[in-house]
């Protein structure tokens, strides 16, 4: 019998469970995540409107905020529908094929999103430490590059994973107690063994998203020693704000994505498991969500583009509704 559980063979589908152990409340947990996603594909397509639309918003940082914009929609969109089916219909059901495309997508996006987070962190060193060569050093072209690197290089380090993946021999059980496909939750389903898995995930992490820490940590030090040194506090206070947004978005990226690694790893059997899949779960739309709050609220110029815009919006339904009366 025990030959026949363990038989080796790939599935047609695997069963997402959503979050294990807390079934009978998924029906209130999809209430906040539902008005998140909604918050947070509102906020981003306002937000990359806006950079798109106004010309004077056509700047390196700027530019570099709409591909985080961009990445931050295609994350929760990937993940967070599918969730909500799990939460409201119990349908868990995924292809083998969509699964792997979903492993994919979600890893490759969070590692485009770091590469991203490197660009703006030097963005901002060239403009405070560099500042009378920031734009002929951030060209349009120069920026475009940059962003094709960041892609090309998640694509080249997570691509691996998929076929990882596919060489895996998986037993009968297809029940993921996740509620998306991730390279581990997939992987553990294998009768073989997975320990090539294991360590390429472990090298990624540390390696890629190490040197990508590395490097924002070693701008901000040339940034603040260049900081240090202006003459006045008005001066220096000017400098750093245009740094808080992009600060603030680095801990909201990294700060829960290496808790839920580190605990994962080396925690996971003090904390409860559905600790680890809620956490996980919320990260894939609290900074979505919070991402265009973050740079709304703390850039001046994009605030006053909103607001006008939508005055202008306003103004231009106000004559047609009176029309309409």
């Amino acid at each position: 019998m025990a030959d026949v559980n363990h038989t080796a063979f790939r599935p047609g589908t695997f069963l997402l469970v959503g979050i294990p152990g807390l079934e009978k409340f998924h029906l209130w947990i999809s209430l906040p995540f539902f008005s998140m996603y909604i918050f947070a594909l509102l906020g981003n397509l306002v937000l990359l409107f806006t950079i798109v639309r106004e010309q004077s918003l056509h700047k390196p940082m700027y530019l570099f905020l709409s591909a985080l914009t961009v990445a931050d929609l295609l994350l929760s969109t990937t993940t967070v529908p599918r969730m909500l089916a799990i939460f409201w219909f119990r349908v868990g059901d995924i292809s083998f094929g969509a699964c792997l495309a979903q492993v994919f997508l979600v890893h490759f996006i969070f590692a485009a999103e770091s590469g991203i987070l490197v660009a703006m962190a030097f963005d901002r060193y060239v403009a405070i430490c560099n500042p009378l060569r920031y734009v002929t050093l951030l060209t349009h072209s120069v920026i475009w590059r940059i962003e094709l690197a960041a892609v090309v290089r998640s694509f080249c380090i997570i691509l691996p994973m998929v076929f990882l993946l596919l060489r895996l021999s998986y037993c009968r059980n297809h029940v993921i107690p996740h509620s998306y496909c991730e390279h581990m939750g997939v992987a553990r389903l294998a009768c073989t063994s997975i320990k090539v898995n294991v360590v390429y995930g472990l090298t990624v992490a540390l390696l890629s998203l190490g040197i990508d820490i590395v490097l924002i940590a070693v701008s901000y030090g040339l940034i603040l020693r260049a900081v240090f040194q202006l003459p006045s506090a008005g001066a220096r206070r000017k400098a750093m704000s245009t740094c808080g947004s992009h600060l603030c978005i680095i801990l909201l990226f990294y700060t829960p994505a290496f808790f839920s690694f580190l605990t994962h790893r080396f925690g996971g059997h003090s904390i409860p498991r559905h600790v680890h899949i809620l956490l996980a779960c919320l990260y894939v739309v609290v900074p979505p969500m919070l991402n265009p709050v973050i740079y709304g609220v703390n850039n001046k110029q994009i605030r006053e583009t909103v607001m006008s815009m939508f005055a202008h919006l306003q103004s231009t339904l106000s004559p047609t509704a009176g029309k309409a009366s």
